[in-house]
């Protein structure tokens, strides 16, 4: 498939630059370190549920929004429950685990590369002060980062995806929305963005039915078609 014509480039975040359950795995070890492998991952689960099942109801019109800050707080809440743990800093450190998630091995270089050619613009579900911190851990470099806090609800909100096509000035098929996450390019390709997957460990395959832009195996497969396509 020919590469699109575009302006800018959006990313997302959690997952596609970031190795999220690898940040929460870590704090959760830090939280009881005598927990064996079996247990984090349960518990692991736990977090990973809470968070998709709360955004979900934000997304339904269930409960009003709250940032992505508030709902690691209930999730990490519920681990500590879950290990017997009440010392409430504890608690507090285990929810800010979430603004320290490593990055993937070809992100800062990716980023790097991807940035000489085009604007890059970053786009999370995580608060506005969580992806400060999450930035700043990860290396991660942007020319613009903005957070689905801004519309007040969660990819794969058309509202959230609005976002980064009112900063840019540019129609949305002319930017180009960057995930491991196939339902969230299902969303920006609802508001008519161009759409890149990039394969992840944890991310969300495409299924036969999806139809996308592009295809990588990483930031440096996707910045070589870019690099192509520019000529």
């Amino acid at each position: 498939m020919p590469a699109p014509q575009i302006d800018a480039v959006v990313f997302d975040v959690l997952g596609t630059l970031v190795d999220e359950p690898a940040g929460i795995r870590a704090g959760i070890r830090a939280l009881d370190p005598s927990l064996d492998d079996a247990r984090v991952e349960k518990l692991l689960s736990l977090w990973q549920q809470h968070i998709e099942r709360e955004q979900q109801r934000v997304l339904d019109g269930d409960r009003p929004y709250l940032p992505s800050d508030a709902l690691d707080m209930e999730a990490a809440r519920l681990v500590a429950d879950a290990t017997g743990t009440s010392d409430l800093d504890a608690v507090a450190e285990l929810a800010r685990s979430g603004r320290r998630l490593p990055p993937w091995h070809d992100t800062v270089s990716g980023l790097a590369r991807i940035a000489a050619g085009f604007p890059l613009i970053g786009l999370s579900n995580a608060s506005r002060t969580a992806l400060l911190g999450l930035n700043a851990h990860s290396g991660l470099r942007w020319h613009q980062a903005l957070s689905a806090e801004d519309a007040r609800t969660y990819k794969p909100d058309p509202a959230v995806y609005h976002l980064a096509v009112t900063v840019s000035g540019r129609p949305p098929e002319r930017l180009l929305m960057v995930a491991a996450h196939a339902w969230d390019l299902r969303g920006a390709q609802s508001l008519g963005l161009r759409t890149a997957y990039v394969a992840r460990p944890v991310g969300d395959p495409p299924t036969p039915t999806d139809r996308f832009d592009l295809y990588a195996d990483d930031l440096t497969d996707l910045a070589d078609q870019l690099d192509r396509a520019q000529g």
